[in-house]
């Protein structure tokens, strides 16, 4: 099998060498990164080229890379304390909902965000993972695949509407999970974990209706279980009983 995955990397190398910015094998699976300039061409050539094959697109998602690799929580490696408590504040593991100067240094990827598709050759009995950087964090672009594999169109609509991707040549580029109303992307990493706005129903106006967001943001903090027993004190034994009971027999 591993002699399988190396040989369609190498494969990948010779054909499309230049269309490629990087390949690495992780998971036992190839990973090829292609910029957006070069997507549908390369796209083209995984579909219709004999050695590769690959006629099904299995899932596209989004990826938000802001903070990738960095984390307030240390929980790596626990001590008698237990967990990391998660008091920096200088991350954006934090609520940013509590307020907006609690995240002093915001550090972010090279490239923020990004769509990861995967390929199946069912033909060829191989799967390939394909990604794609969008050049601008303010307005993240990449090209739409649906001309390529139909399958992308409702993928490419999750993705915008949790990650705010735009796919460039989409047909009816919508949002598909969240509500008509709804403002902002919930993946995003800078989203606060409240939400910006809560629904009720409304018996004025017999109606639902949207309003500012009542939850109490607070920081969860990790169960910590102990291998020491917890002991408590002592037990104080009684003997007014047995006092009471030789004095009877003295008596008797």
């Amino acid at each position: 099998m591993a002699d399988k995955i190396t040989q369609l990397a190498e494969q990948l190398q010779d054909r499309l060498g230049e269309g490629l910015q990087e390949i690495t094998i992780e998971a036992g699976e190839v990973t090829i990164e292609v910029a957006p300039e070069d997507l549908l061409e390369v796209a083209t050539q995984l579909r219709d080229l004999a050695e590769f094959g690959f006629e099904i697109l299995v899932d596209l998602c989004g990826v938000d890379y802001a903070n990738y690799g960095k984390d307030e929580w240390a929980t790596e490696e626990t001590s008698g304390s237990g967990f990391s408590r998660g008091v920096d504040a200088q991350t954006a593991g934090r609520l940013q909902v509590v307020t907006e100067d609690l995240v002093v240094e915001k550090p972010s990827a090279p490239r923020r965000f990004a769509a990861v598709m995967h390929l199946l050759s069912v033909k060829n009995n191989q799967r390939l993972r394909v990604r794609i950087y969008a050049p601008d964090d303010d307005l993240p672009v990449i090209p739409s695949v649906t001309s390529i594999w139909s399958s992308a169109d409702w993928y490419e609509r999750e993705a915008f509407d949790l990650y705010g991707i735009l796919f460039d040549g989409h047909p009816d580029l919508r949002r598909l999970l969240t509500d008509y109303g709804f403002i902002g992307h919930p993946f995003r990493k800078d989203f606060p974990l409240t939400g910006n706005v809560e629904v009720i129903y409304d018996p004025e106006k017999q109606r639902v209706v949207y309003q500012p967001v009542t939850i109490e943001p607070r920081v969860l903090v990790p169960k910590v279980i102990r291998a020491a027993k917890v002991t408590g004190p002592e037990p104080v034994e009684d003997d007014s009983g047995a006092e009471e009971a030789a004095a009877a027999g003295q008596a008797e």
